[in-house]
């Protein structure tokens, strides 16, 4: 009798049903399907023109386009920017990592199945694996040098792109890939730094749930199973310390909470956040997990104020979770409508007939001086087509231009969703766009 998790087995079809006590619940749930279809990251991607998939490249390899790569930046930044405000440094690790560096991690015994399978090279005996996580790597950093606990806490950050070989029937769109980039950070603090450490990071998850808008989230506390030890890593000792240090930070934050067991990382505990998008719908996002047992694993240490060696205290975060899967919920949550300083294309200039494609041109070039995001569409349609064409693909602003406005320097402003705005003068349009982009930014720093 064949295994049944064996994948070559004869394939089934599972059928799914759903029932509503009240008509008025089927309409609702109708409603919500048909704008769950409108909203499709993958529908409003390729409309955008974001990110693509090519069978050429491989499944599950997003391929980031010109307009995609500036949305993915435009966070990067942001986070970065917020990120030096709370004490983080900037690493680059290899995308690559020899195998026994996972085989002390442990990720190898964990995930190798998971995992694309090791790169063998021209020396015998040496295996390579594409990185399935970022922090064997970033445990070698830590230890670059002798560390004193004057030097703690580390908070060392990397946007670092990992590998897992998902399986072909769970790929989908960029909320389950093989190649994704994590917002990842490693602090390595003294064991009396943990929860101050683990609030800052609570806090930096709020600043990005405030600036793009997700209100309605849960907290969720992941310990390990009790009664299935085994699938973990660690002493019981260091695993009751980092769920005690978890739930007591919880409880001074204030935060509300459920807790799940079975649902910790297989070497610490962790708070995930559980965002509600626009159709209600749950996604895990945000992550913060406490880890005593990789610094014990790679022999992590710093000399403390007794002049003896001590074992510091690893968290991991990441806030985005990792860049792909962000994207696609803040597509789905925002319909492609993004805020204005992350939008990819800021404004995009029309001209009325192909006689003002140079002052387009010109107009064109003044903003992107300005750090305005302008883009032309000089295609040979009428006015009203492109107009539509670019409403569909979410542009904040669409400048008009013709004969009135390449005499007197200025543009015709139309705003997404709201119309004509009236004209204005180039350097004027600059500096009140330019205005709205900080006040946004402002916003959402504080």
């Amino acid at each position: 009798m064949p295994e049944p998790t064996d994948e070559k087995n004869k394939m089934l079809t599972r059928v799914y049903g759903i029932s509503f006590p009240k008509q008025k619940l089927l309409e609702e749930y109708l409603v919500l399907l048909e704008e769950a279809k409108k909203r499709d990251h993958r529908k409003i991607g390729k409309e955008m023109e974001l990110f693509h998939f090519s069978t050429a490249v491989g499944l599950g390899l997003p391929l980031w386009l010109p307009k995609g790569a500036i949305l993915r930046e435009q966070l990067e930044k942001f986070l970065k920017k917020v990120q030096k405000k709370f004490g983080y440094e900037q690493v680059i690790t290899p995308h690559i990592g020899d195998v026994s560096l996972y085989k002390t991690s442990g990720h190898f015994q964990k995930y190798g199945k998971d995992s694309f399978q090791p790169i063998r090279t021209p020396n015998e005996g040496e295996e390579y694996m594409l990185k399935p996580m970022n922090c064997p790597h970033h445990c070698e950093i830590y230890k670059f040098k002798p560390r004193s606990y004057k030097d703690l806490p580390v908070r060392m950050a990397e946007f670092g792109t990992v590998y897992r070989y998902e399986q072909s029937g769970e790929l989908h769109g960029l909320t389950r890939v093989r190649s994704f980039t994590q917002d990842d950070a490693h602090i390595f603090c003294r064991p009396d730094q943990l929860k101050e450490e683990f609030l800052k990071v609570i806090d930096i998850i709020f600043i990005i749930f405030k600036a793009l808008d997700f209100k309605n989230y849960a907290a969720q506390i992941s310990l390990r199973d009790p009664n299935n030890k085994e699938k973990y890593i660690g002493s019981d000792e260091n695993w009751e310390k980092a769920e005690r240090a978890i739930i007591e930070a919880c409880t001074e934050k204030g935060l509300n909470t459920n807790t799940e067991l079975g649902e910790a990382a297989f070497y610490g505990p962790k708070l995930d956040f559980m965002i509600k998008d626009a159709l209600g719908r749950s996604w895990q996002l945000g992550t913060i997990q406490v880890d005593y047992n990789l610094p014990e694993r790679f022999g992590l240490e710093y000399i403390g104020a007794d002049d003896k060696r001590h074992r510091p205290v690893m968290i991991h975060r990441a806030p985005f979770g990792s860049m792909e899967r962000f994207v696609a919920v803040l597509i789905e949550h925002t319909a492609g409508k993004f805020p204005l300083w992350l939008t990819p294309e800021q404004v995009v200039v029309l001209p009325i007939s192909e006689k003002y494609n140079d002052y387009a041109q010109k107009v064109s070039n003044q903003l992107n001086i300005s750090d305005i995001r302008a883009g032309i569409d000089d295609r040979n349609e009428k006015i009203g087509r492109k107009i539509r064409d670019n409403e569909m693909k979410h542009i904040p602003y669409l400048l008009i231009v013709g004969e009135k406005e390449c005499e007197s320097n200025t543009v015709s402003v139309r705003r997404q969703g709201e119309g004509d705005q009236g004209s204005m003068s180039v350097d004027s349009f600059a500096e009140f766009i330019g205005k709205e982009v900080s006040d946004q930014l402002a916003e959402a720093y504080k």
